[in-house]
């Protein structure tokens, strides 16, 4: 069994891949043995799955089954083929796995950008500061020292501006840097909570969090649907996979109206789960028996919000920082600048 795991992009390629022979009606061992003659054998993450898949379904096993022996796949996706394959559904399990791991690699994608963008801001104005304080300054500082004569004393003021200036925004953007290591750092070590609690207190980054959870729930519980659960056990399997406290406690409370007699969309609606508008739909598409239809449409409006709130948040962020850059360097400038000024209206 493999200890390294595909990522969301190779995921998505192999259900869509599976998903298309399957609708062509080629049988699981003969699917899993054309994949692993386009990969030519190569030593990958995949390539090694498939070695052992091919094992197992040649064994009788199921797809699902040589899935997990695998261990390249993620738990999600081996309960969804699992569910799939029970329910006679596999060839729809397998495509809307593809679109949802598809639709998380992208989201993953603009989150990483929406962070690495302005790390990279913060390093060149960490750099530019550290080269003002460090070169330019000082050689303004010089070239006064030796004109001590021709400037007046309180000219000098002017200089220690700014020197506080470039100071006091080195510092800000350090500890700014050390905030957003420090986060990484926990977001890596498994105190996910803490940091997304921190987050939270920000009006837009709570609403980020909010929408990718509830993008990640609508989208799984349209697959677990899909695979044939009933509807209370769709819910409480795609629970978890929210990763978000808030939508969390949301759910919890959907569940427990779902238990008193409620149906899924009521209980939604009557928690408001989704946004009003959102709600209504979801009712309308349980009484015309279109809810999975309407689920998939509802995860592709979360996907779109949440990228929307990413750029948002990417298009304040930036613009902050670029002044934050400019603001500092310009009044530096001026402030050793203005020395001259009065020497040269001194000397005229």
């Amino acid at each position: 069994m493999s200890k390294k795991k595909l990522d969301d992009l190779g995921v998505s390629a192999f259900c869509e891949s599976m998903a298309m022979m399957v609708q062509a009606g080629i049988q699981t061992d003969e699917a899993v043995g054309l994949l692993q003659s386009e990969h030519g054998g190569e030593a990958g993450v995949l390539e090694k799955g498939l070695a052992v898949m091919k094992e197992h379904v040649d064994g009788g096993a199921s797809l699902g089954t040589a899935m997990r022996e695998s261990g390249i796949f993620p738990d999600y996706a081996l309960d969804m083929i699992e569910a799939g394959e029970s329910a006679g559904r596999l060839e729809d399990v397998l495509f809307r796995l593809a679109g949802y791991y598809a639709d998380q690699k992208t989201i993953s994608e603009k989150l990483r950008n929406a962070v690495t963008y302005p790390a990279a801001m913060l390093v060149l104005i960490i750099a530019v500061l550290a080269v003002m304080l460090i070169l330019v300054l000082p050689a303004f500082t010089d070239v006064y020292d030796t004109l001590t004569g021709s400037l007046a004393a309180s000219s000098y003021r002017y200089v220690y501006w700014a020197y506080a200036f470039c100071w006091i925004a080195l510092a800000a953007m350090m500890l700014l840097a050390a905030v957003l290591v420090g986060g990484l750092a926990m977001w890596k070590n498994g105190k996910r909570d803490k940091v997304e609690a921190l987050l939270r207190r920000s009006k837009l980054c709570s609403a980020i969090l909010e929408s990718m959870g509830m993008f990640r729930f609508t989208s799984a519980l349209s697959t677990f649907l899909a695979s044939g659960e009933m509807q209370d056990d769709a819910m409480k399997k795609s629970l978890p996979m929210t990763k978000c406290a808030p939508v969390e406690e949301k759910l919890s409370r959907c569940l427990e109206r779902m238990e008193e007699g409620h149906s899924i969309a009521q209980s939604a609606y009557d928690e408001e789960l989704f946004e009003p508008v959102y709600g209504r739909m979801l009712l309308a598409g349980e009484r015309s028996g279109n809810m999975e239809h309407v689920l998939g449409r509802l995860t592709a409006l979360l996907e779109e919000k949440c990228r929307n709130l990413v750029d948002r948040l990417v298009g304040i962020v930036d613009p902050l920082l670029s002044g934050v850059l400019m603001v500092t360097v310009g009044l530096s400038l001026l402030s050793v600048m203005l020395p001259l000024i009065g020497m040269m209206n001194a000397v005229g």
